[in-house]
């Protein structure tokens, strides 16, 4: 069973694994099956659900919703999570002429709405800034995050791909706590541990969340000698472990880090689901996840 952590001190309850929406749309599942994997997370004790607006061209969060009602879930067993910031040209945003980013104020509320909406809730658990804004205005955004508090229709917030300093920056003009950011962190993506986000998520004892914790699949298709390495040393450590897969000890390598990420799962297959599940009981030597390690680099560390 997948255990539950808080993602900071104050912060919001949420499972150890997330399962990520993002590709929702595409899985062409229809209503019923949307029920049976919510379902089937939720058996495994995965109750945190990832979703951004625009998801789907803004239809991913629907879709969920439907799902949602129709499965009669109870809505305080299961935590949602969604982003805003991104405006897509879309026939389903008509109004938008450019793909760009957007913190204002309005926009931040205005995307809440709709996301209440569209995933038939009252409150949102945790609201996520999606990208970082070059025209983020901190003290816009604090008015925003207060009034959606007040309101009761977001319990908890954080920024999701945002370096250290961009970090920083809004946390010193809000009136609430940034309780996460969600960042991409693989074998296959090792940027988080030299650009200082774990290092600050470390000093202030939050829980990153990790996106594409497997690499989104790059690692089974890449030809490349960096996807070459990694597969034979992730094989090679599997077997030692008792005979784990590819993708669990991939899994197992980004969940040993002590910054303690709460990877997303980007999969629509409850088999996969149950393999990460699975990966939690793994431990890796300090030995193994340096060979991993220096699988994706190409060499021995300095």
């Amino acid at each position: 069973m997948v255990p539950h952590i808080n993602l900071c001190q104050d912060g919001p309850r949420c499972s150890r694994l997330a399962h990520g929406l993002w590709r929702l749309a595409d899985w062409n599942k229809s209503e019923t099956e949307v029920c049976e994997l919510i379902a089937g997370c939720l058996d495994l004790g995965i109750t945190t659900f990832d979703h951004a607006d625009i998801y789907g061209d803004y239809t991913c969060e629907s879709m969920f919703g439907k799902a949602l009602a129709a499965g009669g879930i109870d809505r305080s067993t299961v935590q949602l999570v969604t982003k805003c910031g991104i405006k897509l040209v879309s026939r389903n945003r008509p109004d938008h002429r450019i793909k760009c980013y957007d913190t204002s104020g309005a926009h931040i509320v205005a995307s809440v709405e709709g996301s209440l909406k569209s995933l038939r809730v009252d409150y949102i658990d945790l609201l996520l800034i999606h990208r970082p804004d070059p025209l983020m205005d901190p003290r816009q955004v604090n008015e925003a995050f207060v009034a959606l508090k007040d309101s009761g229709k977001v319990r908890h917030f954080g920024v999701s791909n945002f370096l250290p300093s961009q970090f920083e920056l809004l946390a010193s003009k809000l009136d609430v706590p940034l309780v996460t950011n969600q960042i991409e962190c693989s074998v296959l993506q090792l940027d988080p541990h030299s650009d200082g986000s774990l290092d600050l998520c470390q000093r202030l004892d939050i829980r990153p969340m990790a996106w594409s914790p497997m690499g989104g699949g790059r690692l089974f298709r890449e030809d490349s000698d960096r996807a070459r390495r990694l597969r034979d040393v992730l094989g090679r450590i599997g077997r030692a472990i008792g005979g784990a897969s590819i993708d669990q000890v991939a899994l197992a390598w980004v969940l040993m880090h002590p910054a303690r990420f709460v990877p997303v799962l980007g999969t629509g297959r409850l088999s996969r689901i149950r393999k990460a599940a699975d990966a939690l009981a793994l431990t890796l030597s300090r030995d193994q996840w340096f060979d991993i390690w220096c699988a994706s680099t190409g060499r021995d560390v300095p």
